[in-house]
């Protein structure tokens, strides 16, 4: 293993209703722990995601409406499902861009205690395109050299990205085998983001900015002084839950700071400024 596990890595593949992350739900989980010392764990679960699977979706995983009509909701799995991804990081293919929101998606509509934002992501595909421009299929092939049998089935792409994020490692001499590296690495574009959409970015003095549209890189707090309905707009509009819950959270802190700042001071404070104003 040439990987530096502090804490297990969690690498994860998720197959869905489509490919909208607030319209689609997940049909099929799978992850393939591993941990510090080097042991695997596999969680494969499907789940019934309450609405129709498309039938050219169907044909892309395999899995049809029938398939799991009598699977339980997702938060029906949600005790076992939090448990078993604890304390770990995460891994995947694409997984920065669909996997990883479309789960916090889920998990927000599920009411889920589980916090994703407090755990590294590493995107095994970045890496794989900053490297060499290729698919997961090619990827397989070009690092592990062997042909990945049953693609697009949820196990057998996590169990390949696995794979293939070890191969990556120790192939190239300039990706560092921590995954607080790995993660920094294999982010999508020079943003630091805050939600896993993008939609939501810290600037080089660490605040908050809209990344898109009309005030992209624009602050949140700048724009609430020059356009105080804009982020009204975003909460009602088509965006991910989590890049809402994220944008609600910026804006608590903003209203609280100002709070904080407006409040009389007491008494004791007022003496302290007097005899510093005097001395």
């Amino acid at each position: 293993m040439n990987i530096s596990l502090k804490k297990s890595l969690a690498i994860f593949d998720i197959e869905a209703t489509g490919l909208s992350i607030t319209n689609d739900r997940i049909v099929e989980i799978a992850v393939v722990k591993i941990a510090p010392d080097g042991s695997r764990t596999d969680y494969l679960k499907r789940v019934n995601p309450g609405i129709p699977i498309p039938k050219e979706v169907s044909e892309i995983h395999g899995i049809y409406d029938e398939d799991i009509k009598e699977a339980p909701s997702l938060k029906d799995i949600l005790p076992e499902l939090e448990a078993f991804l604890e304390g770990a990081d995460f891994a995947g293919y694409n997984s920065n861009k669909f996997d990883l929101p479309m789960l916090a998606e889920e998990l927000l509509r599920a009411e889920s205690i589980l916090d994703l934002s407090k755990q590294m992501h590493i995107d095994v595909q970045n890496i794989f395109h900053k490297m060499e421009q290729r698919t997961l299929i090619a990827a397989y092939s070009f690092y592990c050299q062997k042909d990945l049998k049953n693609a697009h089935t949820a196990l057998a792409d996590a169990e390949a990205t696995w794979e293939v994020l070890d191969a990556q490692i120790e192939k190239y001499d300039d990706l560092n085998s921590d995954v607080a590296f790995l993660a920094k690495f294999s982010q999508y574009g020079d943003v630091d983001r805050l939600d896993f959409a993008g939609r939501l970015a810290y600037n080089k003095n660490g605040r908050v900015v809209y990344n898109f549209g009309k005030q992209k890189g624009k602050t949140v707090e700048e724009v609430m002084k020059t356009e105080p309905g804009y982020h009204g707009w975003l909460l009602n509009a088509d965006f991910p839950l989590y890049t809402k819950q994220c944008l609600k959270n910026e804006v608590k802190r903003i209203k609280d700071e100002k709070s904080k700042q407006n409040q009389p001071q007491n008494f004791e404070s007022k003496l302290d400024a007097l005899k510093n104003k005097f001395k």
